[in-house]
């Protein structure tokens, strides 16, 4: 029977089932931070059960750590006691840690494709929703809750409910000026928040194909914020040139690539859903309201509200419908996260800055994923081309994207932001956000104002 690239993956790591209940399925990795993994590590100790299998979970130190320099001196009282507490979890059970002094420290969604750890045809989980980022590489990668974090420590196990595959599917090659990002928000706008409830989106079609491993890590980042359970695409000769010499990837690793070719959507399997959008229409995009959904092209009008929902969101971020964005004065521009944090992204942002200055007034964050990024930035003079421009070169974190280490929205701020979240507060109490791609962050902070990267063009 053809089976989805879902099917094939789900059913390689399954335990048990029984009909009418979750299905017990086994975990390949496990990555924990300083914040969902203290309570799971209390309940283990409670109960006296060891981690189960240590050498399959790996730590990183990401969301409240600081991005300037000083490491644990200058991290708030709350978030030090979380890192502490990871590091010494860590060492009683042997778990890989990168703490703040590591090289390879980072946000995890960045760090662990960065090592090879994120495999395809692999379960990946994380108490965080973005674990979604890995099924870029053909793994099937979700975030889990507190609870579900120590049932993993303790059994490397997981009952989960058997969501339904959903073909995502991109036409058409991306128009000069547009990325990754766009073509995620332009989805979300398409199906809504809810949209993939239930279901794994598997994106194909000649766009995704195009993609580099760091776009395609973007596309499925923001599965979630489509309500969807995790993003997938298969694997190919870019996944395997991307993950081929590091560290974490078997060492029968022309073994592993060829079972890795068998992960691919079946000719005739059937999917439970699908949705087919043009990639070649599509325009740099931004959102308007409080959800991911809320967002039109970077050169259209906000439309009318069609709900309280919607008019409380224009309340909100103090914007009235049937006005372009384009040219609305911004406070903030971040770019950074495990969505957009990565050499490409910076890359992108780059292309923009070099040459120009940040406007008057404007406040600009350029923060890397990781230590890795932020050493091959440098090599580049990446840095040299933010910080003559007069943007904050960081060090690497979530920073700005959930305001909990220090970077944060003064409250009524507005920041053009490459995160992947818009909620009310999110970026800071009473804060408001547009989320964008990196090239229109970069464009932004040199307007001052909401702009489009298109009508700069390139410098180098």
């Amino acid at each position: 029977m053809p089976k989805t690239l879902f099917d094939k993956v789900w059913d390689a790591h399954v335990v048990h089932e029984q009909a009418g209940r979750p299905t017990v399925l086994y975990i390949d990795l496990h990555l924990i931070h300083e914040v969902t993994s203290p309570q799971a590590f209390a309940g283990l100790e409670e109960r006296g059960i060891p981690v189960r299998r240590p050498e399959r979970t790996m730590a990183t130190m990401d969301h409240s750590t600081p991005t300037k320099k000083g490491g644990l001196e200058v991290v708030a009282p709350a978030g030090r006691a979380q890192l502490e507490m990871l590091a010494r979890r860590c060492e009683e059970h042997g778990i890989e840690i990168h703490d703040l002094d590591s090289r390879h420290n980072g946000i995890v969604h960045v760090v662990a494709p960065e090592l090879g750890r994120t495999h395809p045809g692999a379960t990946v989980v994380c108490g965080d929703s973005h674990t979604s980022t890995h099924g870029a590489f053909g793994a099937l990668a979700f975030g889990i809750g507190t609870s579900e974090v120590e049932h993993v420590l303790a059994t490397q196990c997981l009952l989960q409910n058997r969501p339904k595959p959903f073909e995502v599917r991109f036409d058409g090659a991306l128009a000069p000026g547009v990325s990754a990002k766009d073509l995620v928000l332009a989805l979300i706008a398409e199906i809504g928040v809810g949209g993939g409830t239930g279901h794994v989106l598997e994106y194909t079609g000649e766009a995704v194909r195009g993609l580099s491993m760091e776009g395609r890590m973007t596309l499925c980042n923001m599965s979630i914020e489509a309500g969807a359970r995790a993003g997938m695409v298969a694997p190919d000769e870019k996944t395997f040139a991307y993950l081929a010499g590091r560290p974490g990837v078997p060492e029968d690793f022309a073994g592993a690539v060829e079972r890795w070719r068998g992960l691919r959507t079946d000719e005739g399997a059937t999917y439970a859903k699908r949705v087919t959008l043009d990639a070649s229409k599509i325009a740099p995009r931004i959102t308007w309201g409080t959800t991911p959904a809320m967002g039109v092209a970077i050169d259209e009008p906000i439309p009318a509200p069609d709900s309280d929902t919607s008019r409380r969101a224009l309340d909100y971020m103090q914007l009235e419908s049937g006005k372009p964005l384009l040219g609305h004065p911004v406070n903030v521009v971040f770019i950074g996260s495990c969505t957009n944090g990565r050499l490409e992204d910076l890359r992108s942002a780059a292309n923009v800055l070099d040459g120009r200055q940040v406007a008057d007034g404007v406040r600009a964050l350029v923060v890397p994923g990781s230590r890795a990024v932020k050493r091959a930035a440098e090599a580049e003079g990446l840095h040299h081309i933010f910080e003559r421009a007069g943007a904050e070169w960081r060090e690497p974190g979530c920073s700005m994207c959930l305001a909990m280490n220090g970077d944060q929205l003064e409250p009524g701020q507005l920041a053009v932001s490459t995160s992947n979240r818009n909620f009310e507060g999110r970026q800071g109490p009473k804060g408001r956000t547009l989320l964008v791609s990196p090239a229109t962050a970069a464009a932004s902070a040199v307007g001052g104002a909401v702009s489009d990267a298109r009508t700069f063009g390139s410098r180098a």
